[in-house]
């Protein structure tokens, strides 16, 4: 981070202290206004910060008015945050003169040696580890927005009492916080649980929660989207296998995954053995590769599969399409010489470049080093970590380094895509692994005539088909290019007398194999064709008496609003052109 941008929101240690400042000049606000309420924990999140409160009554949008006001009064009063630590019973005894028994319980749960500090900021003190800003004069006032009020267990534990939690957000400077809103407004209209049920795309049902239902549109998105994945996939280099779902305990432990996994796994007895459901694809390929022989003449092996997975996630965290409990990841593993690594990586992001592109996503790449709980020997790691980084800057990439966060097993690469508002999504990721090889005591044949040890790349491009799909559903606000639209073309007769000349034109539309259907309703054209818009379909036809006489169709595009008219071969050569080319 360059010195000009530590104390800007570039810098996320910055923005997360900022953020925790407001979090306590909230709670200043809230002890000023409502001082019977006992304050509990108020961190930084992502995108702002939370504060959980125990109060004798419920928050409402009248008290955030209010508290709002109070911290702006606050910044404005310019307040020093003063640092200073307590012995554990004088602590105790501060929090309990003061009447805040969760700061107290906090203390309490204190390792015996654990510095205890607090931070003082006009009449208001909080326990608190820190940093903080210096002063709340720091804080610009009309940057603070107060955004709701949700429960929360104290401690997230459903036998404790449930808080009330007060989510806010703050920027340096008003025009950010109000474009953040702005894009908040827009991300409300784009939400794909809302989208996917107006558009028949999937469902989510009591009777099966975080295991999503695709509805016939949702299927041919999902399925088109399937078609692109292998036609790249196989330009590319890759082979395609299918892998058993359940598979017994014993391959698990071997991989690791029942000692390190097992409570993401869904677990099954058969003939009176421990069997899982797979929860990753990976040991599955293992198998596969180790079930011949193979020779360095083959390597590198690109070995595809869209494998259903199931992962056990808890239901507080189930979200749409983002987060589910059972989805296909289109992985890759790539078994490879040392040697190969380097070129192979090149490989795989100019396939993440291609498929990226074509949606209109672009991206930022995080490389993640060796984590303290990691397999295998340093020197490895920093040949691997040295690799991905030589590979990335070789084809013109800028990657930002994430220290300590990759896999247990080796060194990733993560990218992070950006969409139509600005959002930010990790879907693709490059994992190489030095473990499963070992594991699993894969074998290639080198040119000397001896057994060698592969090293493997664990790789996503959309990550999760079911969660992809929840992002492109968003990035295109259900709009999708005309390629990927589940319904590309509707025809609409204008009166009874045109439906013979409409399903004529329909036919051949459908010939030529795009979606299409017709809308032959007795309704007016008006209706139709708003209908039509609702639905997000890229190409209206309409046809009346006057299109019948001069041999045309009237063709209304959904991005312009525009009606032409056109012979239908005409508008066949313009579809198929859009089409192929997957136009955005």
């Amino acid at each position: 981070m360059s010195e000009e941008n530590k104390y800007t929101f570039e810098n996320k240690e910055y923005r997360d202290t900022y953020r925790h400042t407001v979090s306590h000049i909230l709670a200043q606000a809230v002890k000023r206004l409502y001082p019977e309420v006992k304050l509990a924990i108020g961190p930084s999140i992502d995108n702002g910060f939370y504060y959980d409160f125990d109060a004798p009554f419920s928050f409402t949008q009248e008290h955030l008015d209010a508290l709002e006001a109070e911290m702006r009064k606050i910044c404005k009063e310019k307040e020093k945050l003063e640092r200073f630590e307590l012995p554990r019973a004088e602590a105790i005894k501060f929090m309990e003169e003061r009447e805040e028994p969760y700061k107290v319980e906090l203390i309490n749960d204190l390792p015996e040696d654990a510095t205890i500090s607090f931070y003082k900021q006009g009449e208001f003190t909080d326990l608190c580890a820190g940093p903080h800003l210096d002063s709340t004069g720091r804080v610009k006032g009309n940057g603070i927005k107060l955004m709701n009020v949700t429960g929360a267990y104290w401690r997230g534990d459903s036998s404790k009492k449930m808080l009330q939690r007060i989510y806010g957000t703050a920027f340096p400077k008003k025009d950010e916080l109000d474009q953040y809103l702005n894009m908040l407004e827009e991300a409300k209209k784009r939400d794909h649980r809302k989208l996917g049920k107006e558009l028949g795309l999937f469902m989510l049902t009591e009777e099966g929660p975080g295991f999503p239902f695709f509805l016939p549109n949702g299927m041919i998105l999902k399925n088109t989207l399937i078609d692109y994945w292998r036609e790249v996939h196989k330009r590319y280099g890759y082979v395609e296998v299918s892998t058993p779902m359940i598979l017994n305990r014993k391959l698990w432990e071997r991989s690791g995954h029942w000692d390190h996994y097992k409570q993401n796994m869904y677990t099954t007895v058969i003939d009176d053995e421990d069997y899982a459901i797979k929860p990753m694809n990976c040991p599955g390929g293992m198998l596969v590769y180790k079930a011949q022989p193979h020779s360095y003449k083959e390597l590198p092996l690109r070995v595809g599969e869209l494998g259903l997975v199931h992962r056990h996630e808890l239901s507080g965290a189930l979200h749409g399409l983002f987060r589910v409990r059972c989805f296909t990841q289109d992985d890759a593993h790539i078994f490879m010489t040392w040697d190969q690594m380097k070129d192979e990586i090149k490989n795989v992001v100019r396939l993440f470049d291609e498929v990226y592109s074509t949606f209109g996503l672009t991206y930022q790449i995080e490389l993640s080093t060796m984590p303290e709980d990691h397999m295998g020997e340093l020197k490895d790691w920093q040949f691997a970590e040295k690799t991905l980084a030589e590979a990335i800057t070789e084809i013109g990439k800028d990657y930002v380094v994430n220290e300590g966060d990759g896999a247990f097993y080796g060194p990733k690469l993560d990218f992070h895509l950006a969409d139509s508002i600005g959002r930010t999504w990790q879907c693709g990721t490059i994992q190489l692994d030095m473990q499963l090889p070992e594991r699993f005591e894969l074998e290639y044949t080198g040119a000397d005539g001896e057994k060698h040890r592969p090293v493997m790349i664990h790789r996503v491009v959309l990550g999760s088909i079911e969660r992809f799909i929840g992002v492109i559903t968003e990035h295109f606000a259900g709009a999708f290019p005309t390629w990927l639209a589940p319904e590309q073309v509707r025809v609409m007769p204008m009166t009874d007398r045109n439906i013979p000349c409409a399903k004529e034109v329909m036919q051949q539309l459908t010939d030529k194999g795009f979606r299409v259907t017709m809308d032959e309703r007795n309704e007016k054209i008006g209706y139709k064709i708003r209908e039509a818009q609702v639905h997000k379909v890229p190409y209206m036809i309409v046809i009346g008496d006057k299109d019948e006489e001069k041999g045309v169709i009237s063709v209304r595009t959904r991005k312009t609003g525009e009606t032409t008219a056109m012979e239908t071969g005409e508008f066949i050569e313009k579809l198929a052109y859009e089409v192929e080319n997957k136009l955005k």
